[in-house]
C-alpha cells in the first residue's frame, strides 16, 4: 500500500483528509501545494486536479479527488479502524453532515478566510491585475476567480461576505443543537461527521474566534471542541502542517477583524 497526499496547510478539505487517515492509522506520503503561492497551478499538479484544489490522494497510482470523496473511500478500501457508524441510520447523519459541510459550509469557510486573513497574504504577495488573477486560475472557472477578487481586494465588504458569516455561526448552533443528544454529533461515538465539522471549527480558532462558542455562548461546542483537540490524531493532523508564520498571521488578522464580527452577529462584548 502506498498512500500520496497532496495537500497545504490552511486548507480545510486536507485537514480533514489528514485527520480522517489519522483516526484510521493510515501512513501517507506528503505532497505539500503552497496554494497561497500559487503552486495549485503548476502543470504537474493540474494533471492530478485540474480543479487546481487541495487535497488530492493517490493510491498506488490511482488519483482520488474530493475530500469526503477521499474520507469514503478510505474507509471503503482499508475497513479497520471505522470512522462510520455500523447502523444504516446512524450512517445517513453522519452524510447529512459531510453533505452540508460540502455544499454549504466548506463555501462559507473559504469565504471567511479569504476576506479575514488571505486577503492580506495575497495583497502582499501580489495579486496583479484582475485579468491576471483571472487567467491564472482558469480551471477553476470565472465565476470562483472572480468571487475570490472581491473577497481579496474588498474584505468583509465582498458582496454576500456577511451572509457566508451568518451561515457559518447557524452551522455552530445546529452542533449545540444537535450535541444534545450525546458528546458526538452522530450517536455514541466519534465518526466521520465530527471529524468532517472539525477543520471549519478549527478555522475559526485559528483566526482568533473562540469567543463564537466560549463564555457560555455555545457552552456544548465549547466542550466538544476541547475534547476533539485532546485527541493524539488532532496535532499532527492540523497543528503540525500550519506553518508557524501562517499561523500568526491568521490569528493577527482575526484579531484585527472580530469587532466587526461580533458586531455583525450581535454578539456583546
Amino acid at each position: 500500500m502506498t498512500l500520496h497526499l497532496y495537500h497545504h496547510g490552511s486548507s480545510a478539505c486536507a485537514a480533514k483528509v489528514r485527520f480522517a487517515l489519522a483516526e484510521k492509522s493510515l501512513p501517507w506520503t506528503s505532497h505539500y501545494v503552497d496554494i497561497l503561492s500559487g503552486e495549485q497551478f503548476a502543470p504537474e499538479f493540474l494533471a492530478l486536479n485540474p480543479k487546481a484544489v487541495v487535497p488530492v490522494l493517490v493510491h498506488d497510482g490511482a488519483v482520488v479527488v474530493e475530500s469526503t470523496v477521499i474520507c469514503e473511500y478510505a474507509e471503503e478500501v482499508f475497513p479497520a479502524n471505522s470512522i462510520y457508524p455500523t447502523a444504516s441510520l446512524e450512517r445517513a447523519r453522519v452524510r447529512e453532515w459531510t453533505k452540508a459541510v460540502d455544499e454549504e459550509l466548506h463555501p462559507a469557510c473559504s469565504a471567511i478566510t479569504y476576506v479575514v486573513s488571505h486577503r492580506h497574504t495575497i495583497l502582499r504577495n501580489g495579486a496583479g491585475s484582475f485579468e491576471e488573477f483571472l487567467a491564472r486560475g482558469a480551471g477553476e472557472g470565472s465565476a470562483a476567480r472572480t468571487l475570490k477578487w472581491q473577497w481579496i481586494q474588498l474584505g468583509l465588504e465582498a458582496p454576500g461576505a456577511s451572509d457566508k458569516i451568518r451561515l457559518y455561526d447557524s452551522y455552530l448552533h445546529k452542533m449545540e443543537d444537535a450535541l444534545q443528544r450525546s458528546g458526538w454529533l452522530v450517536g455514541a461515538a466519534f465518526s466521520m461527521a465530527d471529524i468532517a465539522m472539525t477543520p471549519y471549527v478549527n478555522r475559526l480558532a485559528a483566526l482568533a474566534m473562540e469567543r463564537l462558542w466560549d463564555n457560555g455562548r455555545l457552552p456544548r461546542v465549547a466542550d466538544w471542541f476541547a475534547r476533539v483537540r485532546s485527541r493524539p490524531t488532532f496535532k499532527p493532523a492540523f497543528v503540525d502542517w500550519l506553518p508557524e508564520e501562517l499561523a500568526h498571521e491568521m490569528r493577527s488578522n482575526g484579531e484585527r477583524s472580530w469587532p466587526a464580527i461580533r458586531a455583525l452577529l450581535d454578539i456583546a462584548a
